[in-house]
């Protein structure tokens, strides 16, 4: 009894030297801030970084179960920060209210409301991607297996605009910058990528290039016109959207010639299907991942390959792979699904930070949020029903 009660006082002892040596790096921050010796943005930097290095399950935020299914997608609007998207593999669509109104620390994340199998504009098939509009939660995009792409009045819970396809839709997006297009990016299980315009209502355009299925495609959150798309032909390609001739380069993974000769006979980014990308927030570098486990960081600008080594990056996906990476850390951070669990990655070392686990069955998604950290979801049922789990830091 007496050795558990002095393991405990140490324990306690150690606590409390930590949230010390935790609060006095803190006033030193502060206290430099109110002087003017240090840059405002760092206080923010660092305690985003502490924070982030702090992620544990949080046992006490729920959130209503609505899907039947797997889980594929997650959006958390860009505007207030409050609204989160998710589509699944039983073509359900639901926005939850991430806000704690209640005032304890135990509470459920209501679902605002659903598109669900009752409603006759409901996805027939797996909802593959969903993702606000940028500068509004007025609007949102998904798209689906049954070949359709709808764009959602939020009010009305009613399809504004539907785009319809020859094959699946793996993946869309839109640009979170753009002001002089409004172009969604659309990759299906044909090898061309489709844009669609938003004010027209149409398909205004073509990019040639690929040979497989498009799995994945993003816009660089830093020049409006430049996309990047993955495909099962192992390529990753990064496009100038104002220009006819076809893709800017291809990305190599041995940083062998980039011309456009060399790079459409033998410039691959992976040894397998690239099912996985994303920009860094301020677009200098996209990561990619692929089926032969292994992910890469690249020069958005030139198409490098940094060389940076993550080690093994379990992929079984088939699919578009949805991961992350966070914004306002010093040095900043990548989430990817691995398994049932979620892998954190320093972005330019490679270091495996920590596992973040909590689910039964594989995830297939995770999403970023400045103020909550991470919440993710998992991509098959099983025995239990799908929910997403709430990552936050301990104070």
């Amino acid at each position: 009894m007496l050795c558990g009660t002095r393991r405990e006082l140490v324990w306690i002892r150690n606590a409390l030297h930590s949230l010390s040596i935790q609060a006095e790096a803190m006033l030193g921050f502060l206290t430099a801030r109110q002087a003017g010796l240090d840059d405002p943005l760092r206080l923010r930097r660092a305690e985003s970084t502490r924070r982030v290095l702090s992620l544990k399950l949080n046992p006490d935020r729920d959130v209503d179960r609505i899907h039947g299914n797997g889980i594929n997608t997650v959006d958390i609007d860009a505007v207030e920060g409050k609204y989160m998207l998710s589509g699944g593999a039983d073509g359900v669509i639901a926005i939850y209210d991430l806000e704690n109104y209640s005032g304890k620390p135990q509470y459920t994340c209501k679902a605002v409301c659903t598109v669900g199998r009752s409603s006759r504009y409901v996805h027939k098939f797996s909802v593959e991607t969903v993702q606000w509009y940028p500068y509004d939660t007025g609007m949102f995009v998904s798209s689906s297996f049954d070949k359709t792409m709808k764009v959602w009045d939020t009010e009305t819970l009613k399809p504004a605009e539907v785009f319809e396809f020859e094959g699946n839709i793996y993946s869309h997006n839109l640009s979170p910058i753009a002001r002089k297009h409004s172009l969604i990016a659309v990759g299906t299980k044909n090898p061309k990528i489709q844009l669609c315009d938003l004010k027209s209502g149409s398909r205004i355009h073509v990019l040639h290039g690929h040979r497989g299925e498009v799995l994945s495609v993003r816009w660089s959150p830093r020049y409006e016109h430049i996309l990047a798309s993955a495909s099962a032909d192992s390529k990753v390609k990064v496009w100038d959207v104002r220009r006819a001739s076809g893709s800017l380069f291809t990305l190599d993974q041995h940083n062998g010639d980039k011309s456009k000769a060399s790079s459409e006979a033998v410039n691959t980014a992976h040894n397998g299907r690239v099912n996985g990308l994303c920009f860094t927030g301020d677009g200098l570098y996209l990561l990619t991942t692929g089926t032969d486990d292994r992910m890469r960081l690249w020069n958005s600008a030139t198409g490098e390959n940094t060389l940076v080594n993550y080690g093994k990056v379990c992929n079984e996906s088939r699919k578009r792979l949805q991961f992350t990476v966070s914004r306002g850390c010093s040095p900043e951070f990548v989430f990817v699904p691995c398994g049932s669990s979620v892998a954190v990655y320093a972005l330019h070392t490679g270091e495996l930070v920590t596992m973040l686990r909590g689910h039964y069955n594989n995830v297939d998604c995770c999403e970023f949020h400045p103020d909550y950290q991470v919440r993710c979801t998992n991509a098959h049922g099983g025995e239990s029903l799908p929910i997403h789990l709430s990552y936050t830091c301990t104070l």
